[in-house]
């Protein structure tokens, strides 16, 4: 289904980007816009828009006299929200989900520790309310409203640590969230134990203990990946 408000070239993305990256066109294949205008039944200036898009996040790369070529998978923006989404929908999922929670396991832990000595007040009391969201919805399969509050979580930490690099990531750690649960990659109700840990980081960071916050949000990093083990091998 097209994205609402991206029109014919969110049409076009959103077959050919998952194409792309799901390595149906392999790097240095190269795509000639009017086949493609064709193919998609598009004008020459929408299937411009998508390549310009598609450039954007690294993925492909326009030649005179070539055409577009895809780039290397070395080359492409990983951070980019949306080529994360298409990969995560792809056979590369499991490999994609572990890259990521690796990633997170590597800057959240510090990420707390920051928000433990720097947030607000406010940020504080959004942390908890969000904490106590994730506890009211972690049973009777509510997982589309526990993802809700658990993406908010993630992000005020990131947001609250004062690093404007960490707190760009909110949108990276928001999409892995995701795609674990309409991927299906999260069990029915979340761990009783994960959902403790994130009221007690909560509590840390409202403490300001930097060191409690770091190690209760390793354990939260370490039990994804356990859980990956189990679901996503």
């Amino acid at each position: 289904m097209t994205t609402p408000g991206r029109g014919l070239h969110g049409r076009v993305l959103d077959s050919l980007g998952p194409a792309i990256t799901a390595g149906a066109y392999p790097p240095g294949s190269v795509l000639r816009t009017d086949e493609l205008a064709q193919r998609f039944d598009v004008s020459r200036s929408v299937m411009r828009e998508a390549v310009r898009v598609l450039e954007s996040m690294h993925l492909v790369e326009s030649r005179r006299r070539v055409g577009v070529t895809v780039r290397p998978r070395a080359e492409w923006n990983v951070y980019d929200p949306q080529v994360i989404r298409w990969r995560l929908a792809g056979a590369d999922r499991p490999h994609q989900l572990r890259s990521l929670t690796v990633l997170r396991s590597a800057v959240e832990p510090a990420a707390a520790a920051l928000a433990a000595r720097n947030a607000t007040a406010e940020q504080c009391a959004e942390l908890t309310e969000c904490a106590l969201g994730m506890v009211a919805t972690s049973r009777g399969r509510q997982l589309e409203n526990y993802l809700f509050h658990d993406v908010a979580f993630h992000r005020v930490i990131l947001t609250a640590s004062g690093n404007e690099m960490f707190a760009r990531l909110g949108d990276v750690v928001a999409e892995v969230l995701t795609g674990r649960t309409q991927h299906e990659v999260m069990y029915p109700d979340p761990d009783p134990a994960a959902v403790t840990l994130h009221v007690q980081v909560a509590e840390a960071v409202r403490e300001g203990d930097a060191d409690r916050a770091e190690r209760l949000t390793r354990e939260i990093t370490v039990g994804a990946l356990q859980e990956l083990d189990i679901l996503a091998p």
